[in-house]
């Protein structure tokens, strides 16, 4: 018998964080580890090649944006997610909910978070038309790209999934907001729920189909927004759901919007219900704060697109912070953008000619921060997970947190 889809091997003691190891058909990841998120099969401005290079275990791509271009069909061909992009590790895909009813819903990359407006069942952007409808079978939504009238139901996203051919895919959920009434956040925790029930079964059902093919592990994803008591009942629903040979979810996503100051607590809700010997990921983080807490709270793993995302508009990390470098006082700075990292951007490039780049609009500033901001990022957490093993973890949390926050970014 093989070795397990995931195990642990050490654990914070008193709390519900860990490391360990979750094994899949193209490698194993190492955890706690940050997902680069790679939306549309790229890491925007990096190649799959340096991404390996500063130490990514793991990409993330995206159901909705693989669907409408270049197509499952096309990445199914290339021979799936890895090989159409050449990335020779593992892979995870979402499963297109999220950027389904947030674009549908006007808020681009982001759910309303402003939990001071007036809670309605009907969250639209401020003067953006409603282009996503979700009813109990599924949702039906027009591209962001050219307005084109699609339908995404649970068996439709596990069907472009496993066409992606990713080694983690998600289950397809309704994404709310924190602004959306109790009553509708209560209908919408059975609604993912009675959703769970039919992508297990419609994953089990394409897996026969194609045994050739490497194996894909299903997350059930938990939602359930700010309410403790939702967030347990969403768990515990996921946690039951089997299939006709007993078999449940190989690990769990916990999605939805989040308030910063009570991630923390939400994961924990969260976690302290899953099943110990099944990964835990959370959807959307990338903060040290944030990292140190959901770790510590029990997450396994977590992307987001903030590093790559701030780096284009020249945001970068530094141990002391972050910063813009197209800041007057970086133009004849001619030390690397953060002393301690290991980058290749840091050991071969200055503040100065970066500062340069962004001014002159030139395409490699991108490059060079992105490799900075998604290294920097991996780094912390290959740090998080070596203190865990080593009994370190507070003091390494007091170091990085008390040097990141409390310092002004030189």
């Amino acid at each position: 018998m093989g070795d397990p889809f995931f195990s642990v091997d050490a654990e914070l003691p008193g709390r519900l964080g860990r490391a360990g190891i979750i094994r899949t058909p193209h490698g194993d990841i190492h955890t706690p580890a940050f997902i680069a998120v790679g939306t549309q099969a790229t890491v925007k401005a990096v190649l799959p090649e340096t991404m390996k290079e500063i130490g990514a275990q793991a990409v993330l791509a995206n159901a909705y944006h693989l669907y409408l271009q270049p197509g499952p069909d096309i990445v199914d061909e290339a021979g799936g997610l890895g090989a159409f992009m050449n990335w020779q590790g593992p892979t995870f895909t979402d499963s297109g909910g999220f950027q389904v009813l947030s674009l549908g819903a006007g808020f681009k990359k982001v759910l309303a978070m402003d939990i001071e407006r007036v809670q309605a069942d009907d969250v639209i952007a401020e003067g953006k038309e409603r282009l996503a409808h979700v009813d109990d079978d599924g949702v039906t939504f027009r591209s962001h790209l050219d307005g084109s009238t699609h339908r995404f139901t649970p068996e439709v996203s596990i069907g472009i999934q496993h066409k992606l051919g990713a080694d983690i895919i998600f289950a397809f959920d309704e994404l709310t907001t924190l602004v959306n009434t109790r009553g509708y956040q209560e209908e919408s925790v059975q609604r993912t729920h009675d959703w769970a029930v039919r992508c297990l079964v419609e994953h089990r059902r394409l897996t026969a189909q194609r045994p050739e093919k490497p194996a894909q592990a299903l997350f059930g994803v938990v939602q359930g927004a700010q309410y403790e008591d939702l967030r347990r009942q969403a768990t515990r629903g996921l946690t039951t759901i089997l299939d006709e040979d007993g078999r449940g979810f190989d690990g769990y996503g916990i999605g939805g919007a989040l308030e910063k100051q009570n991630l923390a607590t939400i994961v924990g809700w969260v976690s302290s219900e899953l099943p110990a010997d099944k990964p835990r990921h959370l959807l959307g983080i990338s903060e040290p704060d944030d990292l140190f807490d959901a770790v510590a709270a029990g997450a396994d793993t977590f992307d987001c697109v903030s590093p790559s995302r701030v780096a284009r508009n020249a945001a970068v990390y530094s141990a002391t912070g972050r910063y813009n470098i197209t800041g007057a006082r970086y133009r004849r700075d001619f030390t690397p953008i953060d002393a301690e990292c290991d980058c290749y951007t840091c050991a071969h490039y200055t503040r100065a000619y970066l500062h340069h780049l962004f001014k002159s609009k030139e395409i490699l500033s991108a490059m060079l921060c992105t490799i900075h901001n998604e290294r920097f990022v991996i780094r912390l957490v290959d740090q998080i997970r070596a203190a865990i093993r080593t009994g370190e973890f507070d003091e390494l949390r007091a170091h990085v947190l008390g040097s990141y926050y409390s310092t002004r970014a030189q």
